[in-house]
């Protein structure tokens, strides 16, 4: 429970930043030039009965807008006098324009106050990386540098690949991170013509088709490509499962069941297996025949090798640490002045979004849709502990998708009106008012569906049945 309201309370604290600085830029270039700005909410203030839904609302002296936080954390508006937006309000466009409406306004500066919340956005997700780049550096783990090489995938293999090849780069570059937020080593495999490789020493090259789905490399299991990690036990938790077995700190897990076991890929494959298996053998007896493994050990003090009979815990837990990167290699640390921090922030930043960009084509597919989360897996996505350096990382990247998802040209969304303004820009004809109520009715519709799916996708996941 504590998790979980850690992981709420940073969700709920990141989102409220971004839609208060997302909102703050459409009321900024609406004030700039002189639009009425009727309504400010931070989260919406939908009514039930005679309740009006406001946590808290005020109004300054002399200002027509009323500014709140409204009491359903999906989202939140800034309401402009003339425009016609999610609040439906035909009755004011019925009127007479007035020359503090929207309508009434150059189509310039329509545009600016449309795209005032995606731009904030960016420069916060910008600003956010170029701090953590001052404060903290970049860390990462030069693939190069992976002298054990990677573990490969069945279909990886077919291709050419062999366990152990040490990755080098592609006919688009060198490789540089194992993983990041936005997977450009995936990208890089999947798009590449060639693949450059140290395997024994010589470097060799495979021919790749160009168009693999990257989607499916992440989503199989073993990945597709991932370092090569020996079954070392790292530690061994006191009074645990392991330690009453005899397994110590350094000892190789060498066969799971009969199943080899090099890697702790391999053991995490073969401890899914048995998970699967679990779910759909609900009894006791079931369950308890399941956690019953016999393992080959290795011991590093004696150099023995045992034959042990164990039973895992309910959750299939051996009670060790398994051994990770950072057991086997150095991270590469770059750190950066104040002045250098804002180009690197900048170009992290552009690198996260090209990333992104790259990856939406894949939810055009079956496999894209399921992979869609709601506010459950983005939720997920931050630590179970408090952390400035993963709050400020996750608040950025959300920043980023926030302001590339609002700028796509769906009517209902701020890339919707962009659309029809640049639109009426070019020739000179302004949409009709019914034809912009239909079209928003339409966007909200669709929004509503994404929304809808993305959260059954999550309720599916946690019943296990996706």
């Amino acid at each position: 429970m504590e998790t979980f309201l850690i992981r709420a309370l940073q969700f709920i604290l990141a989102i409220s930043i971004l839609v208060l600085l997302h909102e703050g830029g459409h009321l900024f270039f609406a004030k700039l030039f002189g639009v009425r700005v009727e309504k400010f909410y931070v989260f919406l203030d939908i009514s039930i009965g005679k309740w009006k839904g406001s946590l808290f609302k005020w109004r300054p002296r002399n200002s027509k807008t009323t500014y709140g936080i409204g009491w359903l954390p999906l989202g939140g508006y800034c309401k402009i006098s003339g425009m016609i937006d999610e609040s439906f309000d035909t009755e004011q466009i019925a009127k007479t324009p007035k020359p503090w409406e929207f309508r009434t306004k150059p189509a310039w500066q329509r545009l600016l106050i449309m795209i005032g919340g995606v731009m904030v956005n960016f420069l916060l997700a910008f600003a956010i990386y170029a701090a953590i780049m001052f404060n903290w550096g970049q860390t990462y783990y030069k693939v190069s540098d992976m002298k054990m090489g990677m573990r490969f995938s069945t279909e990886a293999k077919t291709i050419g690949f062999q366990d152990h090849d040490i990755m080098l780069g592609t006919d688009q570059g060198q490789f540089k991170e194992y993983l990041n937020v936005n997977g450009d080593f995936f990208r890089q495999i999947a798009q590449a013509k060639r693949v450059d490789v140290l395997r024994n020493g010589k470097k060799i090259s495979i021919t790749m088709p160009g168009n693999l789905d990257m989607l499916a490399m992440i989503k199989e299991r073993p990945l597709f490509a991932e370092p090569y990690i020996p079954a070392r036990i790292d530690s061994v938790l006191k009074d645990g499962i392991a330690m009453k077995a005899g397994i110590r700190k350094g000892d190789h897990i060498l066969a799971l069941n009969g199943k080899k076991i090099e890697t702790w890929t391999d053991w995490n494959y073969q401890i899914g297996i048995l998970n699967d298996v679990m779910t759909v053998k609900k009894t006791t007896r079931d369950s308890l025949t399941i956690r019953k493994a016999i393992l080959v050990v290795s011991h590093t003090s004696n150099h023995k090798i045992d034959t042990l009979r164990i039973t895992l815990d309910p959750e299939l837990k051996l009670g060790v640490t398994q051994s990770n990167l950072a057991s086997y290699y150095q991270p590469t640390v770059e750190h950066y002045t104040f002045l250098e921090s804002i180009p690197a922030g900048f170009k992290h930043g552009i690198n996260i979004l090209g990333g992104y960009v790259g990856n939406f084509r894949y939810l055009a597919s079956a496999d894209g849709v399921k992979s869609i989360g709601g506010f459950g897996s983005i939720g997920g996505l931050f630590p179970p502990y408090w952390d400035w350096y993963m709050f400020l990382n996750m608040t950025a990247l959300l920043s980023i998708i926030l302001a590339f998802m609002n700028i796509l040209p769906v009517p209902a969304l701020d890339g919707g009106h962009v659309m029809f303004l640049l639109y009426e820009m070019i020739t000179r004809r302004k949409p009709s008012e019914k034809f912009m109520v239909r079209a928003e009715y339409i966007g909200i519709t669709l929004l509503i569906i994404l929304m809808i799916v993305a959260n059954l996708n999550d309720i599916l996941r946690w019943l296990n049945v996706m």
